[in-house]
């Protein structure tokens, strides 16, 4: 792990998407974080040591979900499926696909396996697996604070996590979408069509890799669809703030489920110029804590004081 030595930054953006606002100063302290999200690798010496069934692996209680359809009732995850044609971008169900057999395992469906993938990132963790995979490495998963404060390496204010250039000198920093969106992909080769090993990017100031891009990363922080007002003055700073409330969480565009929703940060490698354009350390983004995808993953952080 790195250390990162604490202190106050201003966090969130006022350029960008609504809930990225306001700009406002928080105090983080020491602590310390994993330089890359857990990977399969690591993610499958858990699951060995412990026995742990994920949420994707595991059929849902109808219970839980009343009302629902009963093909939706099974083992199950999101896995990206992209047209082959411009498609709607306000009709995220063009590229997402509910897939049975989808897990950890197998990224892409229940055909695909980890074969050459041990060391990308483990995709396909809902909450409750990535909070059962840090106590069981005896660490937790960062607040939206600390991971935004250890994403800008040290940078004030910076568009990127590596300056203002998305591409500075024409360089790729990150694994994001290279095209239009979801059906145009310049990418060639399974690696760099979607994950891609950790580090194969730039490392940001404080030597962490893969911040921005490749998958989003689970924060313990309930969503809120604004960040709090900046205090008035400096005594009120907030100081290592665990940020939101679980009943301001829920989707109020979803009156009737009742799911939770954690913070998500970093973007992935479907993060495109014309759409989605959260590849900042800013970006943040609503996560239902019982859903996994093919683009979310986790790292974990030690807090000073704290032992493993």
């Amino acid at each position: 792990m790195i250390r990162i030595a604490g202190g106050t930054f201003r966090m969130g953006s006022d350029r960008h998407y609504p809930e990225e606002a306001p700009v406002h100063r928080v105090t983080v302290s020491d602590f310390w974080i994993d330089p890359a999200p857990v990977t399969n690798r690591a993610f499958r010496a858990f699951v060995e040591a412990t026995g742990h069934v994920t949420m994707a692996e595991q059929p849902p209680d109808p219970k839980d979900y009343p009302g629902a359809l009963p093909e939706m009732i099974k083992a199950a995850s999101l896995v990206f499926t992209p047209p082959d044609h411009a498609v709607d971008l306000r009709d995220w169900s063009q590229w997402w696909s509910f897939t049975a057999g989808a897990d950890w395992r197998h990224p892409d469906g229940p055909h695909s396996t980890l074969d050459g993938l041990d060391d990308h990132p483990v995709v396909h963790v809902a909450y409750t697996d990535a909070e059962a995979y840090a106590a069981w490495a005896g660490k937790a998963l960062p607040t939206e604070a600390e991971w935004e404060f250890a994403a800008r390496g040290g940078l004030e204010d910076a568009e990127f996590a590596w300056g203002d250039e998305f591409m500075p000198r024409g360089k790729r920093m990150a694994n994001t979408w290279e095209g239009e969106f979801p059906h145009k992909n310049r990418k060639r080769g399974r690696g760099r069509r979607r994950t891609t090993p950790v580090g194969a990017f730039p490392a940001n100031g404080y030597g962490l890799y893969d911040m921005i891009g490749n998958v989003w990363e689970w924060t313990t922080d309930w969503y809120t669809p604004r960040h709090e007002a900046d205090a008035p003055k400096a005594c009120c700073i907030p100081e290592n703030p665990r940020g939101g409330r679980q009943e301001e969480s829920y989707d109020p565009r979803l009156p009737a489920v009742r799911i939770p929703r954690k913070v998500l940060k970093g973007g992935s490698h479907l993060c495109a110029p014309n759409y989605c354009r959260r590849y900042r350390p800013a970006a943040r983004h609503a996560q239902p804590v019982d859903t996994s995808m093919s683009h979310v993953g986790f790292r974990c952080v030690l807090r000073e004081g704290k032992t493993s």
